[in-house]
């Protein structure tokens, strides 16, 4: 057997340097002082016989052709090294280390409070680290591996993406209380298309809504265009239009004390399926498999206590 020269600890430090494109910021994602950084990377060289990386203080670090073709290499192994800890711990009794999540904003409120209380319980070794943000920058940051796993809607997922579905909505209208329709058991949409509409326009809240709309052929008359979405509540509560929305917070009133009420939608709505996303070709880690297991378990008890969502 060939004697190897290098140590994982180096190829972690050369995988941190490539994701961040700088010594610095690679040094302070590891954890280790700049020199020491630099000097593990300049012994990984050595032992390799390469030059991987072209250091330029005002430009930072940028891979060689070596460099590139080392990294998807650096990082498989990493990952089996990792894997193999992993089952270590599992014989020793239980899992250990981060898990990095990310969450689409609205979703966040809803579903990390619970998960990351409930999933400490099961697995008190794991630390969770939630990361919230619209769709298309949390699918980006599952590209680069910044995040292992998110959860996302089951729409203009890329292909590049693999998921399984957690949970299910039902799109419904939020009125102002003191609407016409707020003592109605449901709301037809066309009735509403004279009166203005509150748009949450976080992506892909505005693709949702369009599918929701053109399911019935109706076409709102848009308000106001918010990316919060209390504020859209806000202007619900102001009697200042209606909003078409997924999540629904189990309070009737908004941060200014006025009264909402959500209603079900008469017409025919197409559901929207809340997935569980990682990047196609990854392997999960045992900490994201056992994450999915506990999130569909959650979500699904949850469900079967309030049906309604």
């Amino acid at each position: 057997m060939s004697e190897i020269h290098y140590t994982l600890r180096q190829l972690q430090y050369f995988v941190a340097v490539a994701e961040t494109g700088t010594m610095s910021g690679a040094a302070a994602l590891c954890h280790v002082s700049q020199p020491g950084l630099s000097l593990a990377i300049s012994q990984l060289e050595r032992s390799l016989g390469v030059k991987l990386l072209v250091r330029n203080r005002a430009k930072g670090a940028t891979l060689t052709p070596a460099g590139d073709r080392l990294l998807t290499d650096a990082k498989a192994l990493l990952s089996q090294a990792e894997g193999l800890q992993e089952q270590a711990d599992l014989e020793g009794g239980g899992l250990t280390g981060r898990l990095a999540v990310g969450c689409y904003a609205t979703l966040a409120p809803l579903l990390i409070p619970a998960l990351l209380t409930g999933f400490e319980q099961v697995c008190p070794g794991v630390t969770l680290e939630f990361t919230e943000n619209p769709q298309p920058e949390l699918q980006q940051a599952l590209r680069e591996g910044a995040i292992e796993v998110a959860f996302l809607y089951d729409h203009q997922l890329g292909a590049d993406l693999d998921h399984v579905v957690v949970d299910r909505v039902v799109p419904y209208v939020l009125l102002p209380a003191d609407h016409r329709f707020a003592g109605d058991d449901e709301v037809q949409l066309e009735s509403l298309s004279s009166e203005p509409m509150i748009l949450f326009d976080v992506p892909p809240s505005r693709q949702n809504w369009q599918r929701m709309v053109s399911a019935v052929g109706v076409e709102p008359l848009v308000g106001h265009t918010t990316q919060n979405f209390e504020l859209a509540r806000s202007l619900v509560g102001r009697g200042l239009g209606y909003a078409l929305l997924l999540q629904r917070p189990p309070i009737e009133w908004t941060y200014e004390g006025r009264r909402v009420v959500a209603k079900p939608i008469a017409e025919q709505m197409p559901t929207i399926d809340i997935v569980l996303a990682h990047a196609v070709g990854t392997q999960l880690t045992a900490r994201a498999r056992r994450f999915t297991e506990f999130t569909i378990a959650t979500l699904s008890a949850r469900a079967e206590l309030d049906p309604t969502g």
